[in-house]
């Protein structure tokens, strides 16, 4: 019996907003700098993390936030994923 599974979409969530602006303010690192730190060509959407408008992103810029700031990524997010489907082989040759 073999299963077929199907991983889901991985993204992280801030998880506290409120930690990020006080790590930024310690280390004197300026909205501007953490976007590029990211990797993202504009400010705009780490202003919206920010601000609580937004708490999602993918893990890639979670990670380089979460390195410029000198904290583990755990500190400041939380991974999650998609429902993913799971079948298996026995299930799709039963129904024959």
């Amino acid at each position: 019996m073999t299963a077929n599974i199907e991983m889901g979409a991985v993204w992280m969530i801030l998880v506290d907003r409120k930690r990020l602006l006080r790590l930024m303010a310690i280390q004197g690192v300026s909205q501007r700098q953490l976007a590029k730190a990211a990797g993202w060509r504009s400010h705009a959407y780490l202003g919206r993390l920010m601000r609580g408008q937004a708490n999602t992103l993918e893990p890639e810029p979670a990670v380089r936030i979460a390195a410029a700031l000198q904290v583990g990524t755990d500190d400041l997010f939380m991974a999650r994923t998609t429902a993913s489907a799971c079948r298996s082989a026995s299930r799709q040759g039963s129904a024959a």
